[in-house]
């Protein structure tokens, strides 16, 4: 299986436990949210677009401000949480569709994904954002990136994936690289949207925030990685227990440091 149809069937795994998912994972800063609106300065009316909206972790806080949304989610499972959490919001339509072949039926003032573009096919992902937008419309890309506060705790928790024979799965909470979609303009969406050649005014953000975790909070955010859900289950569940047990012998509780990342421009008139 190639490498572009491997995250294409990954990004699937998602949808296996969605309520899951959707209980685990943070939100987005509301200043991060703010900041995408202002920059598209959306007249009034003119819809946004929300590309693999999953459950709608970023859809509320933008429907919360009066936005119109189209949310395209390719999980017809991820969607159906997504349709309940906009029940009684006639301004958010939810389509079941990869966006590699979703057909947009207007122009869009303002494309935003949250956690998913890596997920799209980058073969035309960068078309795809310029089709569905109207001249000037702006793009808004964003990730939330978590470390471990403890730097001991998180050396612990590393040695016990080796004592199970695993590796830290890349991008989770406890991959000590970089995260690339953290250093601006040596990005790669900056180097993939400068390439293209139909985006202009380029910015990149950070945003900083913290909170605790349970044991089990650790565990539920853990679960919500597709490097862990794509373990074998047995692996799985004895990597959590013993994960459990640490953080339990460590004070009960791990502080999570989040720096969420976005990447603003226009489309070319």
């Amino acid at each position: 299986m190639a490498t572009g149809e491997h995250d294409r069937e990954r990004r699937h795994v998602f949808g296996d436990d969605a309520e899951q998912y959707d209980t685990a994972r943070p939100g987005y800063p509301g200043r991060l949210v703010e900041d995408v609106l202002g920059f598209a300065a959306l007249p009034a009316g003119v819809p946004a677009v929300e590309v693999g909206a999953g459950t709608g972790k970023a859809t509320l806080a933008f429907a919360a401000r009066g936005t119109p949304l189209t949310c395209v989610e390719p999980d017809a499972r991820m969607a159906r949480v997504l349709r309940r959490r906009c029940t009684g919001m006639p301004h958010v339509a939810v389509e079941v569709a990869d966006f590699e072949t979703w057909r947009p039926d207007r122009p869009y003032g303002l494309l935003y994904c949250a956690q998913a573009w890596h997920w799209v096919d980058p073969v035309v992902r960068w078309a795809r954002a310029r089709t569905a937008l109207r001249p000037g419309g702006a793009v808004a890309l964003f990730w939330n990136h978590w470390h471990l506060e403890d730097r001991r705790l998180a050396g612990r928790l590393t040695a016990l994936h080796a004592r199970h024979g695993l590796d830290v799965p890349p991008y989770t909470i406890l991959d000590p690289r970089p995260r690339p979609a953290r250093r601006g303009p040596q990005a790669r969406q900056w180097r993939e949207m400068v390439a293209d050649g139909g985006f202009a005014d380029m910015e990149h953000r950070l945003y900083a925030s913290a909170h605790a975790r349970s044991p089990s909070g650790l565990i539920e955010l853990l679960a919500s990685f597709s490097g862990y859900r794509v373990l074998p289950a047995a692996a799985r569940e004895r990597l959590f227990r013993d994960v459990t047990r640490t953080v339990e012998q460590d004070g009960g509780s791990a502080g999570v440091r989040v720096t969420s990342s976005l990447f603003l421009a226009r489309s070319r008139a």
